[in-house]
């Protein structure tokens, strides 16, 4: 969008185009027509400055970006979900909910963990500062971090009355950070972490 704008100054000119365009100076291309001018004795044939302005391009917005990916991703499975923005104090929160929202979870959140992975990489192409992007489905992420969390203390009692040491299964960084945090004031049992990604397990043993 292209429009000229007139002023007293050349000042007056911008700010009447920039109000026009509903939008600012950054996000404009401008040259200058005409400067102003007083003429004769500053009476007669008084010009007012004239610019020209084009509303650059908007960039693409890094979490609409990764919304529209979900939404993609969604319909290539054959399944219609919504995506709602939360924002969260570990980072921006992506919801999904609708039909058969559990392909989009899989077994023990490995999907959705994939895809939130995919959908940080996608906005962050987009985006000048690091974003972090959570994704969840139905509360799955709540609803994992509570089974995890009697999980861990159902092994710490194992570990207690058996005196051995227990290897968990293979976990994402996210649910191993739950299982730590659960267990890292407990008076009898310690938990340290073996094993190289994908395949990196809890170990929960005696202090």
């Amino acid at each position: 969008m292209r429009i000229v704008a007139s002023g007293k100054t050349v000042e007056d000119a911008v700010r009447t185009g920039l109000a026009q365009l509903g939008t600012s100076e950054d996000r404009v291309k401008m040259s200058v027509l005409e400067q102003p001018s007083k003429g004769l004795f500053g009476l007669f044939g008084v010009r007012k400055a004239t610019v020209e302005m084009e509303l650059l391009p908007q960039p693409p917005d890094a979490l609409e970006e990764a919304q529209q990916f979900l939404l993609r991703v969604a319909e290539a499975m054959g399944i219609t979900v919504q995506v709602e923005l939360r924002k969260s104090r570990e980072g921006q929160l992506l919801l999904l909910s609708g039909d058969k929202i559990g392909k989009m979870i899989g077994r023990r959140g490995a999907a959705l963990d994939a895809l939130q992975y995919l959908a940080n990489i996608v906005a962050n192409r987009y985006s000048d500062s690091r974003l972090r992007i959570i994704l969840d489905a139905e509360d799955f992420r709540e609803r994992r971090r509570q089974t995890l969390a009697e999980l861990s203390h159902r092994i710490a009692g194992r570990v207690i009355r058996t005196g051995k040491e227990v290897v968990l299964e293979a976990m994402s960084a996210q649910e191993r950070k739950v299982i730590h945090a659960q267990l890292q004031n407990h008076p009898k049992v310690k938990t340290y972490s073996k094993g190289d990604e994908p395949n990196r397990r809890v170990v929960v043993t005696l202090k």
